[in-house]
């Protein structure tokens, strides 16, 4: 008899095991062959978004590589735009349904585990009714395990990249864009009800709101903002000086950390390896050389809550415009590079 307390068998009767009995609920809690040694079960590689990509490059026959597959350099993989299909093809028409899963998987791994169901029902919604798997297309660049390869996914409201740190400080892998239409009509209301990306534009205007008189009066700008044209709404200044809004220079210390809290904010939806890189860019440009600016002409509701603003920097440019739906195209750059 095992006692499986220090108590004795007279002052505990019924805690008290037989030796079959033990031995036997043991094992049902050991796997077999382990019995009788301290081993920890064996631990499975967590799949990445860029080890999916290769799983996905692999699986392909000639024909889906000749429509998918593209050299690194070639300029198509660099372009960003608000509604595109990179290849002319939905993954629905160019990828088998397992194949097809793997790319569900890929964007649903770009994203914070917290957020991933959340930026699954934008790219559904956002579909005009033909699904995921219909309203996306991709596109692979260079060869896995080369140090120089890419995937590229996009759709409505979305360019996505995974990259594996291929394109040295640039986050994400090259400028992206993310948007959202909530509900039926091209103009959401003021509120954007539903808009998994308005939360954004509140974080923004809680800046604004701790701005005093002069300071607003910099930041905010006159009219509309700057024109959508795919990539070159995304072109990079390279200036310090005599950027639209506010510098952060002219902001108080808590001013600024507030400022930096709002561009964490605005990363919460992408994985933390996107996010670091991405803080690591903006942190290079100097916070003291960011801008802020919001735009008057485009106030939905006309409610003073700024639909349309930017931040920009030397080798980063992140603008929100939130008329009359989300729009986001987002460049950041490691401006010491």
């Amino acid at each position: 008899m095992i006692p499986i307390d220090s108590e004795s068998a007279t002052s505990r009767p019924g805690r008290l095991l037989d030796r079959r009995t033990f031995l036997a609920s043991t094992a049902a809690a050991v796997p077999l062959g382990l019995m009788g040694h301290a081993v920890a079960a064996p631990t499975r590689p967590v799949a990445t978004s860029e080890t999916l990509a290769a799983q996905l490059h692999g699986s392909l026959d000639e024909s889906q590589r000749r429509l998918l597959c593209r050299a690194f350099d070639d300029p198509l993989r660099q372009k960003v735009d608000n509604n595109w299909m990179i290849t002319g093809r939905s993954i629905h028409d160019a990828l088998r349904p397992d194949q097809r899963d793997l790319v569900r998987q890929i964007f649903r791994s770009l994203h914070h585990p917290d957020h991933a169901d959340a930026m699954m029902r934008q790219m559904v919604e956002d579909s005009e009714g033909k699904g995921f798997d219909a309203g996306t297309s991709v596109a692979l660049f260079g060869q896995p395990g080369s140090g120089a390869f890419e995937l590229v996914l996009t759709g409505r409201h979305c360019t996505r990249r995974c990259d594996g740190d291929s394109v040295a400080g640039t986050a994400f892998g090259g400028p992206i864009f993310y948007g959202h239409q909530s509900g039926p009509n091209d103009e959401e209301p003021a509120d954007h009800p539903g808009n998994v990306f308005w939360y954004q534009a509140r974080r923004a205007n809680e800046l604004f709101r701790a701005l005093d008189g002069r300071q607003r009066t910099t930041a905010l700008q006159e009219g509309r903002s700057r024109p959508e044209r795919a990539t070159e709404t995304v072109r990079l200044s390279g200036r310090r000086d005599g950027l639209p809004g506010l510098p952060a220079s002219a902001m108080s210390p808590d001013q600024r950390g507030l400022l930096r809290d709002v561009l964490r904010d605005l990363l919460l939806p992408f994985r933390k390896v996107d996010v670091d890189e991405s803080m690591r860019c903006i942190d290079s440009q100097g916070l003291e050389n960011l801008h802020i600016a919001y735009f008057n002409g485009q106030d939905l509701g006309k409610d003073g809550v700024w639909d349309v603003w930017q931040i920009e920097g030397p080798q980063m440019l992140w603008y929100f415009r939130g008329d009359p739906h989300v729009h986001c195209w987002v460049h950041l750059r490691d401006a010491k590079a």
